[in-house]
């Protein structure tokens, strides 16, 4: 018999957990056909001897929603072994939209996501009204991964109540009711679900809160009965959840899962302000499983972290005057400038200049300040930071942060880790992977396109938590188990995330001793000629998606083999 791939002789990790095994993979028209010893020739053939084979990962968290309408690659993905990815998240999007509001949901985007307005302005096409046309528009072009759209709540809101949204005015129950029309709408029409966000730090760029922010409990109830309506979808939510307010918010979250029975993904992180406060969260997700509502928490296996560089726009002298003056000048003549000793005094001198002092704390969190390093240093120890340096060397924080930007040609980068290391550890991210109720996710693709690059935390799973860690390697079948089965089980994706016969043939081929994350780049390649921090990874042999190699090597084949899902899928059949 004839195969259209045969992955030959690599020990596969199954995506079930199982302990690994050396076996071939028989791959014909886009699905696993054979598992085992494969007598029949592939009109393409893999040597994977001595090599990890793995599912394609499952990524349930992007914002690839514009990135998707431009570009046939969704970097850096792709370069990471991810193979299916869900945009859509935090509740904000370009869907559904009337032309009057076109600006409105591009603000939003560029306030909570990071993504450039001139970017988006010149990248949408806007060949859609209704969430089922925007659908359409990501259909008609070819991707290299295959990608689930969501319905984002503001996007919606918008369209619903016009300005009486971005006002933050409570919903009618004429409202909530078409809300819940279109959300049943978007679903039957492949949505995946449907997101929302509750959190204080996604703002407009004005510093306004987003429309999200002021629905009640009733109208979250109702756009959820959107989904019992139609049978199908799933929910994202992120919130805050700080001690004071921490069971209404969760209530909130009941209420839709108790209004509409469909399952609940909320983001779980530790924040440095509550270190403990994720327990609380994670405890009321199994309380809530064990009273029989399907919830769920997306966990980061690393730091949430930012970066800063003189070649972007944030860094920790980004709001001083003497900066603003020169920030726009190319990089090789603003590190002239910033060369010249009195210009270096002068800035030093200085005070930041922002609207929001919470604006400044973000770029100078100096004890939670870090040089990065190449390779890329994701738990840098208490005395490598910014503070501590300074204590060591007798000289102020500001100094310390100067001379380190310099560095490299000003191409140095300072990582400032936001969430999940509030005491220098990655004690938290293990517990929180560890629960029974979690999925590992987050990579944010698509957003932040200058200071957060996160798409790589499937490679770090499999380098730190899987080969490199001081304490000792975890499981690597178990932890590729948390980000393919898991995650595919959790969302309704039965049909990926396995390696069986009859399942969808996305499967990554990885030199596990070889793999490696490399450090992030900055490129000039988004429309209008905007700039995005790329990542790039060594060790994936290949990257398959529906049999067909889209990298090898971590170079691009040119296969676009990627599609829009929509909605749930079912398992095959050899599998039930």
């Amino acid at each position: 018999m004839f195969f259209d791939l045969v992955i030959r002789g690599g020990a596969i990790a199954d995506g079930r957990g199982s302990p690994l095994f050396d076996a071939d993979i028989a791959i014909k028209d886009g699905k696993i056909a054979e598992v085992g010893s494969v007598s029949g020739a592939g009109t393409e053939e893999i040597d994977a001897r001595g090599k990890l084979v793995a599912p394609g990962f499952v990524d349930v968290h992007s914002h690839y929603d514009g990135q998707a309408i431009w570009d046939d690659r969704l970097l850096c993905s792709g370069w990471h072994g991810i193979t299916t990815t869900v945009m859509g998240n935090c509740g904000v999007g370009f869907a559904p939209v009337r032309p009057e509001d076109r600006e409105v949901l591009v603000e939003l985007m560029e306030g909570v996501e990071d993504i450039p307005g001139p970017v988006m302005r010149e990248g949408l096409t806007w060949d859609w009204s209704s969430f089922p046309e925007f659908m359409d528009a990501l259909e008609r072009r070819p991707h290299d991964i295959d990608m689930c759209a969501q319905l984002p709540h503001s996007a919606l809101r918008v369209y619903v109540m016009g300005a009486r949204a971005v006002r933050r005015e409570e919903a009618t129950a004429e409202d909530i009711a078409e809300m819940r029309r279109l959300t049943a709408e978007a679903m039957h029409a492949g949505a995946f679900g449907f997101t929302t966000s509750r959190t204080f730090n996604h703002r407009t760029l004005k510093g306004e809160l987003i429309p999200s922010m002021g629905a009640t409990l009733e109208e979250f109830a109702g756009v959820a009965k959107g989904l019992s309506d139609a049978g199908k979808g799933v929910l994202q939510i992120i919130a805050d959840l700080p001690p004071e307010t921490r069971e209404g918010e969760f209530a909130i979250m009941r209420g839709m899962v108790e209004a509409c029975g469909r399952p609940l993904s909320a983001t779980v992180l530790q924040r440095n302000s509550d270190p403990d406060g994720f327990r609380d969260f994670m405890s009321m997700i199994e309380d809530a499983v064990a009273d029989g509502l399907p919830m769920h928490a997306q966990v980061a296996p690393r730091p949430i972290g930012t970066l800063f560089s003189i070649d972007m726009h944030r860094h920790p002298f980004c709001f001083h005057p003497s900066y603003k003056a020169i920030a726009e000048e190319p990089l090789d003549r603003k590190i002239a400038i910033m060369r010249d000793p009195a210009f270096r005094d002068k800035i030093l001198s200085e005070r930041a200049d922002h609207h929001t002092d919470q604006q400044v704390r973000r770029v100078q969190q100096f004890d939670y300040l870090f040089p990065f390093g190449d390779p890329p240093n994701y738990t840098p120890a208490r005395e490598d930071s910014v503070t501590a340096i300074a204590a060591r060397e007798g000289r102020t924080v500001l100094e310390v942060a100067y001379d380190l930007l310099l560095e490299d040609d000003g191409k140095a980068m300072l990582f400032a880790p936001n969430n999940n290391y509030a005491d220098y550890t990655l004690d938290a991210c293990k517990e929180m992977m560890e629960n029974p109720n979690a999925i590992v996710a987050l990579s944010d693709g698509g957003a932040h396109v200058e200071h957060i690059m996160d798409v790589s935390y499937s490679t770090y799973l499999l380098t730190y938590w899987g080969r490199d860690r001081a304490e000792g390697a975890l499981d690597v079948s178990w932890l590729i188990k948390r980000m393919t089965g898991d995650a595919a089980a959790k969302l309704g994706l039965l049909d990926r995330g396995i390696i069986a016969p009859g399942y969808k043939a996305d499967i990554n081929v990885i030199d596990h001793d070889r793999l490696r994350i490399g450090r992030p780049y900055m490129v000039n390649d988004l429309p209008m000629g905007a700039k995005r921090l790329l990542q790039e990874a060594e060790g994936y042999e290949a990257t398959i998606v529906s049999g067909v190699p889209i990298y090898r090597e971590g170079v691009a084949t040119g296969a676009l083999p990627g599609k829009l899902v929509r909605g749930a899928q079912v398992a095959p059949v050899t599998a039930l």
